[in-house]
């Protein structure tokens, strides 16, 4: 199981000011030395913490893999198809929201979804849809052309009860499976963390995690290095 680190907090701290620090490119750099297996950051269209000085940047010096999150729009396609991530990841976005909130609509979105992700293949980048865990998206995944999905785990996250976390993680499962038996690929992330990330790593049919504020969060201690290393420590205890 590959682990890919979200930026994004960094970017919020540094934008507060309106300074130069810190700086996401540094970090990024860090959790690549700590053991990370790539990169994620989402280039929002009100800019309010990732920035295109970050990205462009994030693309001449990430040496793994560089993860785009963001929204279905013409101007995202052309900055995307510009720099040229390794893969990007659609996902929803409100700008009233304090983070993604859920899964793309996929039904709704179509008529966004389709042109953006032929564009994007064109351009040799992979897509993922950030899905909730349900049967019909990861059909339509297929269907609108995706390579991989991203499981909104949201909700498992912040399950507290241990019926509701079992019943969660039943639908990761399955929704893991299924697409694995359909050739499409599979990441899962949103809400997860140093406590709740080993029944994720025993899922096999989940190929990459993606994970920002725990790890931030603890790096205010630890020290982002150090932070990084824990979080592999952990999947690799589980997964190679």
């Amino acid at each position: 199981m590959r682990l890919c680190i979200n930026i994004d907090h960094i970017a919020t701290l540094r934008q507060v000011r309106k300074e130069q620090e810190p700086d996401p490119v540094i970090a990024a750099g860090i959790c690549e030395i700590a053991g990370a297996d790539g990169i994620v950051c989402h280039l929002r269209e009100d800019r309010r913490h990732i920035i295109d000085r970050d990205v462009h940047l994030l693309r001449q010096t990430v040496k793994t893999k560089l993860d785009l999150e963001m929204a279905a729009t013409d101007e995202m396609v052309k900055i995307a198809c510009s720099i040229k991530p390794e893969m990007v990841t659609l996902v929803p976005e409100r700008r009233e929201e304090l983070t993604t909130e859920g899964g793309l609509d996929l039904s709704a979105l179509e008529f966004k979804l389709v042109p953006a992700i032929e564009k994007l293949k064109e351009n040799g980048i992979k897509v993922s849809l950030f899905i909730e865990p349900n049967p019909e998206s990861v059909d339509q995944a297929l269907e609108y052309g995706a390579d991989m999905i991203e499981i909104h785990t949201g909700k498992y996250g912040l399950a507290k009860e241990s019926e509701e976390i079992v019943v969660e993680l039943e639908k990761i499962k399955q929704m893991a499976r299924m697409a694995k038996e359909l050739g499409l690929g599979v990441n899962a992330g949103h809400g997860l963390n140093y406590n709740n990330i080993t029944a994720i790593a025993n899922i096999e049919d989940i190929d990459e995690v993606s994970i920002g504020h725990s790890i931030i969060a603890r790096a205010m201690f630890t020290g982002l290095e150090s932070a990084v290393r824990d979080m592999v420590s952990i999947i690799r205890r589980v997964r190679v």
